[in-house]
């Protein structure tokens, strides 16, 4: 997983379209945290829209 946020943005955002219905499943799948993603991609003014299934 990225440490840099945009790395991680683009990382999950991917990961978000091309493979996983939701962040919860993204996030079970690899053993992370919704939380901590979400708090580390705050910090660069993106937020998760659920509707989309995507970080805008």
């Amino acid at each position: 997983m990225p440490k840099d946020p945009v790395m991680l943005l683009s990382y999950v955002n991917t990961q978000l379209r091309d493979f996983y219905p939701s962040l919860d499943s993204f996030c079970e799948a690899n053993g992370v945290s919704a939380e901590s993603i979400c708090q580390k991609l705050e910090t660069i003014d993106y937020r998760y829209d659920e509707k989309i299934n995507k970080f805008v």
